[in-house]
């Protein structure tokens, strides 16, 4: 285990909750909570917090790197206080979706995967975000949901969230 991210009091007693939600050998369960805690706390999920949370649950590191990566709500590496998560699966690409993502993009002056310089927005593919009717969508935060995002949707948008970081 590394020794550059220590779990702290505080945080070892939020795991200590999820963890007893679970039969004790299954700890492994509780581990999309705990790494939601340290993406709370860090804003990202480092492999050090990985090999934290491996520790502390008690399983090989590997097994909860495959949960931060296999899921794209947790960060690897800092990201702008909005992430935006545009689908470009397959359903969502027939209905504009991969347009959507392009034109947010160029909107921003970044690449897909970017962060904008002033820190505000991250962009970045999603696979699914379940809501192939609505396409294109996109996932704001990990947490609000837009749907059919014309251009200019997805325009107003990005005013609406510069002016509300500023304010």
């Amino acid at each position: 285990m590394s020794t550059d991210y220590i779990l702290s009091d505080a945080t070892r007693a939020r795991f200590d909750r999820e963890v007893a939600k679970y039969p004790a050998d299954q700890r492994i369960s509780a581990v999309m909570a705990c790494l939601s805690i340290v993406q709370q706390e860090q804003g990202f999920v480092s492999r050090e917090s990985e090999d934290a949370i491996a520790a502390y649950i008690g399983v090989a590191p590997i097994a909860v790197h495959e949960v931060t990566t296999f899921y794209n709500m947790y960060n690897q590496r800092p990201v702008g206080k909005f992430k935006l998560n545009v689908c470009t699966n397959l359903p969502c690409q027939l209905r504009d979706g991969q347009t959507a993502l392009d034109h947010v993009c160029s909107k921003l002056g970044i690449e897909e995967g970017g962060t904008t310089a002033d820190g505000l927005f991250t962009v970045q593919k999603s696979e699914c975000l379940g809501a192939c009717a609505d396409s294109p969508v996109l996932l704001v935060n990990d947490r609000q949901m837009c749907s059919f995002m014309s251009e200019q949707r997805l325009d107003e948008l990005l005013d609406l969230l510069k002016t509300n970081a500023n304010a």
